[in-house]
């Protein structure tokens, strides 16, 4: 027996009681227990037997290669372990989510026991996600209008694991606050505001910035067209609008990924990465989301396939006043977005 037999069958025994040793205990877990025992047994078999794989490499048309029978192996390896890897993706995929209703609902808990949530919030909620904002909070929070065409305007600070005064500026403006336990990001963090909302009378909901790039002024510019049951969802477009000068990768990327949305939906979209845009809660109803991250393209493509009426409005986006962007380099960005947009399409 060749030493590299030798190598695969002690690998396939030491698998074999370490998969026993590991699974017989509360770890027991049926079906991880039978895959690695098999996998581990068909190793014992090969390196005992090499002729027990010859069906498979005649199968493959290897026959007369030199080492057909070792390339049908890792072949047949290749596909384990890619099943396996689906496998355990999926698992952590399913973990993920379940952690994320957790927080949620925990999050929602809390502030359900501190105020009366029903009698607190207004008939237009403006939801902002906020991780470390707490200079931009002091700017932005007071100028944001207390109604819009007569009917009241809230805002709910949905607090992202800040560790800086963040909660504090949010409490001293008389804001609504809730707080994530841990930084999840962008969309998680949304998702815990639509979670409180779905709780209340709310009608409509506007998510913008913590950073003030988005300017409250235009506010009204896109609620009106829903008061007016024009669209059940408007987004805040910078290239209807207008824009300040900062990262000219972004603004070609905003483009490009406004040609590629407005090809996958076959509706006209010219700015898929807004985070300024309002909508009918009423919306929310019929639309699954689930992205921590880069999450404005799934709303948006969520809602397109819900049928729901979508319109854009020009907007200003100025450059952000104190701190650094928590969006990542230009290029880890786009190639981040490419994927959500993919992944939420396909989806």
């Amino acid at each position: 027996m060749s030493n590299l037999r030798l190598l695969g069958l002690a690998f396939g025994v030491i698998g074999l009681i370490s998969t026993f040793l590991f699974f017989r205990g509360p770890k027991w877990n049926r079906f991880n227990f039978i895959l690695l025992s098999l996998f581990n047994l068909a190793l014992i078999v090969v390196t005992v037997n090499p002729d027990s794989i010859n069906f498979l490499r005649d199968l493959l048309a290897l026959q007369e290669h030199q080492r057909g029978r070792l390339l049908a192996l890792l072949i047949l390896s290749n596909i384990f372990l890619m099943f396996f890897s689906f496998y355990t993706k999926a698992r952590l995929e399913n973990l993920r989510l379940q952690f994320d209703r957790l927080v949620r609902g925990i999050g929602v808990i809390t502030l359900e026991k501190a105020i009366q949530l029903k009698a607190t919030v207004k008939p237009i909620m403006v939801v902002i996600p906020a991780f470390n904002e707490a200079e931009n909070l002091k700017e932005l929070l007071p100028n944001i209008p207390r109604e819009i065409r007569g009917i009241s305007v809230g805002v709910l600070i949905v607090d992202d694991g800040s560790d800086d005064a963040t909660a504090a500026v949010a409490d001293d403006q008389g804001s609504m606050l809730v707080s994530n336990i841990i930084n999840r990001g962008g969309g998680a963090t949304l998702r815990l505001g639509y979670d409180i909302l779905k709780k209340t009378d709310t009608k409509i909901c506007i998510t913008m910035d913590a950073d003030c790039q988005h300017r409250p002024d235009d506010m009204a510019g896109l609620v009106e067209p829903l008061l007016d049951d024009q669209y059940e969802m408007v987004i805040g477009s910078r290239i209807l609008g207008s824009y300040e000068k900062d990262s000219l990768f972004r603004i070609i990327g905003v483009h490009l990924f406004g040609r590629l949305i407005s090809l996958l939906l076959g509706v006209k979209i010219t700015d898929p990465s807004s985070g300024y845009r309002a909508f009918k809660m009423d919306m929310l109803k019929s639309i699954e989301l689930v992205e921590d991250q880069y999450h404005t393209s799934e709303l948006l493509i969520a809602a397109v396939r819900s049928q729901v009426r979508i319109g854009e409005a020009p907007i200003t986006i100025m450059k952000r006043k104190f701190g650094k962007s928590k969006k990542g380099k230009d290029i880890m960005y786009a190639l981040n977005f490419s994927r959500a947009i993919l992944k939420t399409w396909w989806r």
